[in-house]
């Protein structure tokens, strides 16, 4: 890792310009290493992240390792994947489950931070926040625009979030498991080999 990324990811997670919207002490989330090629652009950690310190330490996250077809050693190497989300700091609890992504912190680092990763890389963009920054050709509907995945291949790939709450999405469409994941799953290895 070069010094200028050093230097950014401790700007990152030295980072409190949304501090005063917790009502606890930020803990900004990120990995990256010079050469991963699989960027994984999710929503915001939620609690358990926040208190482990580890990006998608959690149940979405085992489920996410599962549709990626990665090791956990795969996944948690900066240098082959970065886990960079729209929202950097657990943005506390809503009636149902977390509040949205703070929008300070895109435009903030996310810039910075994919100009340190190799330009032939595999963007993985996770939930509609990320959808809405990333995905140039969306569709009105989170849904719609997972569908038309094979459009946003080789570059990108668009997901449900793989939360224990979407079960009832994955079952109303089939489909993103049947077609979307092995697919996925081909591209990662790809990408890795």
């Amino acid at each position: 890792m070069g010094k200028s990324l050093n230097a950014l990811l401790s700007s990152v997670s030295g980072c409190t310009v949304c501090a005063d919207h917790f009502d606890h002490e930020p803990r900004p989330i990120v990995q990256l290493g010079n050469s991963a090629r699989i960027v994984i652009i999710g929503q915001a950690p939620g609690r358990r992240v926040h208190e482990s310190g580890i990006p998608w330490d959690d149940p979405s996250g085992r489920t996410l390792r599962t549709w990626l077809g990665l090791t956990d050693e795969q996944f948690y190497d900066p240098n082959t994947v970065a886990l960079i989300p729209m929202g950097f700091c657990f943005p506390g609890s809503a009636k149902s489950g977390d509040k949205p992504p703070r929008p300070e912190c895109a435009p903030l680092w996310h810039e910075k931070l994919l100009a340190e990763l190799p330009v032939d890389r595999l963007e993985i963009i996770i939930g509609m926040y990320a959808q809405k920054r990333y995905i140039e050709s969306r569709q009105p509907t989170l849904t719609e625009t997972v569908a038309q995945w094979r459009n946003y291949l080789p570059r990108q790939i668009v997901m449900p979030h793989p939360s224990p709450r979407n079960q009832h999405w994955l079952t109303k469409n089939p489909w993103f498991v049947d077609e979307t994941l092995p697919a996925l799953r081909a591209r990662v290895a790809e990408v890795l080999d």
